[in-house]
């Protein structure tokens, strides 16, 4: 996504937890000043929390009701889909094998996500 010069910040986060520290501002985020993300993509398999629980504590967040969640994940389970749908998330989109498709995929979320997309302020 950096390659794909969306002129926005990329926060990557190693786990469930440190995504939502980021999200509220705490930990290793406390001093983070900027503002709330233009859009969350969530791996079903982060370590510690999964993305689903992590996208159902966003969702029962006023403060995060705006943000597009996209599930970018290798699971092609469908009961994983319904999951992700039934708690709120935007798009599940299951990730390339290839490194060059996955990194396409990612850019043209991005694109979709940063530069079509319309969300309220």
């Amino acid at each position: 996504m950096k390659n794909a010069h969306f002129g926005n910040e990329i926060i990557v986060a190693e786990d469930g937890e440190e995504a939502l520290d980021f999200l509220y501002k705490r930990g290793k985020f406390a001093d983070y000043s900027d503002g709330t993300p233009v859009f969350i993509l969530l791996d079903i398999k982060l370590p510690l929390m999964n993305g689903i629980e992590v996208l159902k504590v966003i969702r029962s967040d006023p403060a995060f009701t705006h943000i597009p969640v996209i599930m970018l994940t290798s699971s092609r389970d469908t009961l994983d889909l319904k999951e992700c749908y039934d708690n709120g998330a935007n798009s599940f989109v299951v990730k390339p094998v290839n490194i060059n498709d996955f990194m396409l995929v990612v850019k043209e979320l991005g694109q979709y996500w940063v530069v079509i997309n319309e969300i309220p302020s």
